[in-house]
């Protein structure tokens, strides 16, 4: 790895992270027309946004640059797959680790691996039902579309709100960083699906302002410092596949986990594969 590289990383863990996403907040939702226009076309020529696909193409149509960065898309961008008890992607983005969650632990980068319970707030009742199951991670990179959506239709059973850093979490970084994806802090969606208990863990990074959901709104950043679980007993949300669920105010990834022999990834997915919401991921074993 290169020295910029390891600086990088190094210099992440001095850096005022919470702090940093607040500002960083604030200045996304300025509705300054010389401030938020120049932002959001700085943005696009920095890294190359297609605009063509988004429901608003003309720039000064959005309110703010989060308005921006959290656009929808036309009707119609992102098609669901087509086929019997197929599991669509929940995001644009890239593939950065695809497979089974092997003896509690799962796969975050070349010779790095981290817990699952850690993953799930530390909690091995939360972690029992995904042991020797199936996870995929998606990284959503500053271009992509950040509006995250059901693989399956599900009903929501828990939130959990796990407090934690920020680092970023692109691939330089989680070569690096230890337990990357159980330090930072995250949301996690735990629902009933035809394919058993899938888990939804949305993970914060560095920048990231806020994470929200559809069902309850801005989930962070948290108010403390201690773990939250919200229960959906009565009444829980009932999502269909490809439905909303979510955004990242600002880019960050998707980790998506199923139970033992529940689904079949495709084979021609591995690490490093582009992907478009709604492209099929693989398919349900048990429906």
């Amino acid at each position: 790895m290169s020295l910029s590289k390891i600086l990088f990383v190094a210099m992440q863990y001095g850096l005022p992270h919470h702090w940093l996403s607040r500002l960083v907040g604030r200045l996304t939702h300025c509705r300054t027309p010389l401030v938020k226009d120049g932002l959001i076309r700085g943005f696009i020529r920095l890294y190359r946004v297609d605009l063509r696909e988004a429901k608003y193409p003309d720039p000064s149509q959005y309110d703010c640059f989060n308005a921006f960065f959290t656009r929808p898309l036309k009707w119609g961008a992102r098609p669901l797959p087509i086929g019997p008890a197929q599991i669509a992607s929940p995001a644009d983005g890239v593939i950065s680790q695809i497979g089974r969650c092997s003896d509690g632990s799962m796969i975050q980068a070349k010779d790095k691996c981290f817990g699952l319970s850690a993953l799930l707030g530390g909690s091995g009742e939360r972690a029992l039902p995904f042991h020797n199951g199936h996870f995929v991670t998606v990284y959503l990179s500053p271009r992509d579309y950040h509006r995250l959506h059901m693989p399956l239709d599900g009903t929501l059973r828990q939130m959990i709100l796990v407090p934690g850093q920020l680092f970023s979490v692109n691939q330089t970084t989680s070569e690096r960083v230890p337990n990357l994806y159980g330090r930072n802090e995250r949301v996690i969606a735990l629902f009933d699906t035809e394919a058993g208990p899938m888990a939804l863990v949305l993970v914060g990074a560095l920048f990231v302002a806020s994470i929200e959901t559809t069902w309850y709104g801005v989930v962070t950043p948290p108010r403390g410092e201690v773990i939250t679980v919200w229960h959906y007993s009565k009444n829980p949300p009932q999502l269909r596949q490809g439905e909303e669920l979510g955004r990242f105010n600002m880019g960050s990834t998707i980790i998506v986990l199923f139970g033992p022999e529940a689904v079949a990834w495709s084979e021609s997915l591995a690490a490093g594969s582009p992907l478009h919401m709604g492209e099929s991921l693989g398919q349900c074993l048990n429906a």
